[in-house]
């Protein structure tokens, strides 16, 4: 069984303004005027190094103005979220924690939705936080011990669906669907659909950290030996009897998929900056 909560315990820290400035490349050009009758002396155009972005920025290919956006990657805050589920963790159950991670959630109605996992000896944490506020708002508790099943693929929708996604992701199993509850399974905001699913988030090119923290790989890596540990020191009655890892097609079961086309092409499931709205 799965624990969720509305986390009140974290309070909101103000976010430290970025102490620099960085200019763009302009070219600067200084002339000398000189007699009508003679030659003017030849212009000199000094350029800025293009090494600099390439520094600030590993990744050429992407813009930093999109990934500005996103609160997640400002100075500070995947770091203020750590420490605060940190503290959390110390003073709650006093697990070894193995990890964080920043990951994307696909809902079982294909909504994409921002989470910090943890994963301790005992617990996969799912959390969703605030980058704005810096705070905790709901945290999910997932036995390793009730973990029987993982799977890793392709996603794949029903042949009349009009809302598809590409890529790919991992899914993970706790309860039984037999016993999922037809209410639960065509409601957007049910919080008992058994399983969760997982992908890479849209910021894991931005720079080395973000690129360790937000790989599925890494992820899983970390994952399935701590589930078999903790279905090896397991003393209950319940699953305990092992871990299945496939590699097959994760299945989402949307058909019009009209919430998620209007929530995923606005990345509401993340804490963006969505500009000022005026007249």
């Amino acid at each position: 069984m799965s624990t969720i909560r509305s986390f009140e315990g974290f309070q909101p820290v103000s976010l430290k303004q970025e102490g620099d400035y960085q200019p763009s490349e302009t070219d600067q050009l200084s002339t000398e005027e000189g007699d009508p009758g003679t030659d003017p002396e030849p212009r000199q155009i000094s350029r800025q190094s293009s090494a600099t972005e390439s520094t600030l920025y590993p990744n050429p290919y992407h813009q930093p103005f999109v990934s500005r956006k996103y609160f997640a990657t400002r100075p500070g805050a995947i770091e203020t979220a750590i420490e605060d589920l940190k503290g959390h963790i110390a003073k709650t159950s006093g697990e070894t924690i193995q990890g964080f991670w920043l990951l994307t959630e696909i809902d079982h109605w294909n909504n994409e939705k921002e989470r910090i996992l943890l994963v301790t000896d005992k617990s996969l944490l799912i959390c969703k936080y605030d980058f704005i506020m810096l705070s905790c708002v709901q945290l999910q508790r997932i036995p390793l011990s009730s973990v029987y099943q993982i799977c890793l693929g392709k996603f794949v929708f029903p042949g009349m669906s009009l809302d598809k996604r590409q890529g790919e992701g991992l899914r993970i199993y706790w309860g039984s669907l037999e016993e999922q509850s037809l209410f639960s399974r065509w409601n957007p905001w049910s919080t008992e659909v058994p399983y969760a699913t997982f992908t890479e988030h849209p910021m894991k090119y931005t720079s080395e950290k973000f690129l360790e923290i937000c790989k599925l790989s890494g992820f899983t890596s970390k994952l399935v030996p701590a589930i078999q540990n903790a279905h090896k020191n397991s003393t209950g009655s319940g699953r305990g009897k092992g871990l299945m890892v496939l590699t097959e097609p994760i299945l989402i079961e949307t058909y019009m998929g009209l919430m998620s086309f209007i929530g995923n092409r606005n990345k509401l499931g993340y804490s963006l900056a969505r500009g000022s709205i005026g007249f």
